[in-house]
């Protein structure tokens, strides 16, 4: 199994899964006469989203392909560690490339997590690092402003599957944009029901601890960036926006040749995951790589990292020189937090894993989602548009949503109904002859066809427009 288990301290425990584009499909298969390049797969996702890269013949067939599961994604098993930040990401990479024998590596990362990683990673380990590229660069306001630590609490303890699908969709919009394909937006909706259930909510309370802490990339970290970088950004991206791209390009001093920006017209988020900006980003970067000097990917023998040089560079970078004293003997060692903060998480968790295997679950019998998105019942008149404007949206169904009775529809069984009644009231008014002993029967019925009339009018009155 292409695992690679990482060195663990006695309060932490990490084994990561990785996916190769070689044929045995590990490390081992590599062409030494390529170079290496490490993906990193967006928040909330796993190396499996990563198809369009590994499928484009621009990357895999020139260079050899590599891509991780973070903590807590895909097939990764770990430990939940209150320690946990972006510079401990840092290290589980350094660490895992010193234990795959592999050498310096071009680095790809796409979204929040994984560019923040990536950054730290090009700071602290500048000799495993080729180059960076980046899509969708991080942004330099806290994270709270996107709400996204409210959707997570949301789902964590939702009780229905439409509170469920209501907050992963909010997650999508958020990170996606609004204009997002409905295969897409299902498979995106689909993917978190099966990874991050409300009874997983440990796991999501985690993550949502993580959001909450992500600081935006300081000038002193910026500045110790040296390698060849590429930004890639989408103009039309909400929730961050293009100032953000051209405020780190500036703030990217030390980058060889200067920092590269690029902006792919009309695109939002998740630039990677999105087929139509995921083609031209991969063209970007294959015209970046090959500007670059080659590189070969001979296996390493294993030596101990100068991580004593890592901890330096992270001292100086949060000015706080005991950290150059640490043992790296985890990447934990790399941990920035607080321990006030660690007891605030320790305490979360605690919280979240309370009740929590009987939670709410959105999946079948055969732990698949109930239905996909775009098939739920359109019970409500109006939805939001991106314009935070509400419109009826029954003449804008997809043709996969289930059928709902039209304006004309309901008119049609309405007046049938109405028909029948006025062909009863008709049939008693119309009577010519009447028998003598049916004389007390037809003053009742006239009483029972002069109400009749007047409930139909009442009625008709109150037929929907």
């Amino acid at each position: 199994m292409p695992y690679v288990d990482l060195p663990n301290a006695h309060d932490d425990y990490a084994s990561l899964w990785y996916i190769t584009n070689s044929p045995t499909g590990t490390v081992g298969g590599f062409d030494p006469a390529k170079a290496t390049v490490l993906l990193l797969h967006p928040l909330f996702l796993d190396s499996a989203w990563l198809t369009a890269q590994f499928e484009d013949p621009r990357l895999s067939g020139c260079y050899n392909l590599i891509a991780l599961d973070a903590r807590h994604a895909g097939q990764t098993t770990s430990r939940l560690n209150g320690k946990q930040d972006s510079w401990t990401d840092a290290a589980d990479l350094a660490f895992a490339l010193e234990a795959l024998c592999l050498p310096a590596v071009h680095v790809w990362a796409c979204e929040l997590f994984a560019t923040s990683c990536a950054l730290r990673f090009a700071a602290i380990f500048p000799e495993k690092c080729l180059s960076l590229t980046l899509l969708t660069v991080p942004c330099d306001t806290n994270t709270s402003d996107l709400n996204l630590n409210e959707i997570v609490q949301l789902w964590c303890y939702a009780q229905e599957l439409e509170t469920v699908e209501h907050a992963f969709m909010n997650v999508v919009t958020t990170l996606c944009g609004h204009d997002v394909n409905v295969d897409l937006e299902d498979d995106l909706i689909a993917h978190l029901e099966v990874h991050y259930p409300p009874f997983r909510r440990t796991i999501v309370s985690h993550l949502g601890c993580l959001l909450a802490c992500v600081e935006r990339p300081s000038q002193e970290l910026l500045s110790y960036i040296t390698q060849p970088v590429l930004l890639i950004h989408g103009d039309s991206n909400e929730s961050f926006s293009p100032e953000v791209a051209f405020r780190v390009q500036e703030q990217l001093i030390n980058a060889k040749d200067g920092a590269k920006l690029y902006f792919i017209r009309g695109a939002q988020g998740y630039l990677g995951v999105v087929p139509e900006s995921a083609s031209i980003a991969n063209r970007v970067f294959a015209s970046f790589l090959a500007r670059l000097p080659p590189a070969r990917s001979d296996p390493q023998p294993p030596y101990p990292m100068p991580l004593d040089d890592a901890l330096r560079r992270l001292g100086e970078i949060m000015h706080d020189p005991d950290i150059s004293t640490r043992d790296p003997c985890s990447p934990m060692a790399f941990s920035c937090v607080p321990p006030a903060l660690v007891r605030w998480r320790t305490q979360v968790y605690a919280r979240a894993a309370a009740g929590h295997r009987g939670a709410f679950s959105p999946l079948d019998r055969s732990g698949r989602p109930t239905r996909r998105y775009s098939e739920r019942l359109q019970e409500q008149w109006f939805e939001v548009d991106r314009n935070w404007f509400s419109h009826s949206a029954q003449s804008e169904e997809s043709p996969t949503r289930k059928h709902t009775a039209t304006y004309d529809e309901r008119y049609e069984m309405i007046s049938q109904k109405l028909a029948r009644e006025f062909s009863i009231a008709s049939a008693w008014r119309h009577i010519q002859t009447v028998a003598p002993e049916a004389i007390e029967r037809m003053a009742l019925s006239s009483s029972f066809s002069s109400r009749t009339a007047g409930w139909a009018a009442w009625a008709i009155q109150r037929l929907p427009i």
